[in-house]
């Protein structure tokens, strides 16, 4: 019996991303549509987030248009179509810190963060190199960090330092240092509740983009090829490739990259009245499908 309800939600997509920017090494091989997710899940009485999406305006609004997003839709009316509202929102994991994963957290005013202590104050350390390093800051929203600061003066903000289970009763973090960023973690979901779990899910953040990066070109020959854009270490990102695809048996189907366009051809999706794509993984006892 699962423990969480699960969906995955969609709030902006990116018509034609580069594939090159998804799979390493993928150059010249055509655009995919890039859907901009977030992940809700609810049960035990808890109602949390794997990250939050960007807010469309200001700075974040430069960027939303650089990379090519359209159709953003704010987190009340994408919430409700699994009927939470974003003041139910209790607790939010930052998988990191790109401003389509954290921008948003002005609008969880009763949410506590959590976040590795390494993402943050690594990012605060790049904010002061000189200029001729501005690439490092690719993706981030300077003012998404000071927002994040400004939840610890809230008392809102837990900065993790590494591993923690049982954050919720069968929620782990796992980080992935010096990965796709600094400090990047990934979420897993024990949904049966049980220490050596069979219905695990992992929520990889930008750890993984597609399938294509657990399972590589050639189905009869898989391989680990990192995602398209890392600030750190490529070896380290397939080593904790590696480690989420043995937390899931081997099961890659429970390794949700919440930016796959495909997602919704593998489980109970459907397409709300904003052309949003809503995708439903695991429901709680009692719990009425959001997609049938």
């Amino acid at each position: 019996m699962s423990k969480y309800s699960i969906w995955v939600l969609e709030f902006a997509h990116v018509p034609d991303y580069p594939l090159s920017g998804l799979v390493y090494g993928a150059h010249n091989q055509g655009t995919r549509r890039l859907p901009y997710c977030y992940v809700l899940i609810k049960g035990e009485g808890h109602v949390a987030m794997v990250d939050v999406g960007y807010n469309h305006k200001a700075y974040g609004a430069v960027l939303a248009t650089a990379y090519g997003a359209r159709d953003w839709h704010a987190p009340r009316p994408v919430l409700a179509e699994c009927g939470v509202t974003p003041e139910d929102v209790s607790t939010v994991f930052l998988t990191h810190s790109h401003f389509d994963h954290m921008g948003n957290i002005e609008d969880f005013p009763n949410a506590t963060f959590y976040i590795q202590e390494r993402e943050l104050s690594k990012w605060v350390w790049t904010l002061s190199l000189e200029r001729r390093f501005r690439w490092l800051m690719l993706g981030i929203d300077p003012a998404d960090i000071l927002r994040t600061v400004d939840l610890a003066r809230q008392g809102r903000l837990v900065c993790v330092n590494g591993d923690r289970q049982d954050l919720l009763p069968g929620v782990d973090l796992h980080a992935a240092f010096d990965t796709h960023t600094y400090g990047s973690m990934y979420v897993r979901v024990r949904n049966d509740g049980t220490p050596h779990s069979k219905d695990n899910w992992i929520f990889a953040g930008d750890l993984v983009y597609t399938q294509e990066n657990l399972r590589g070109h050639d189905a009869n020959d898989p391989e680990y090829i990192p995602v398209g854009f890392a600030s750190g270490s490529q070896f380290n990102l397939l080593m904790t490739t590696g480690e989420m695809v043995k937390g899931v048996d081997g099961d890659i189907r429970r390794i949700i990259p919440i930016h796959d366009e495909l997602l919704k051809e593998r489980f109970p999706s459907r397409i709300t009245t904003d052309g949003l794509c809503l995708t439903e993984l695991a429901l709680a006892d009692g719990e009425a499908s959001r997609v049938r």
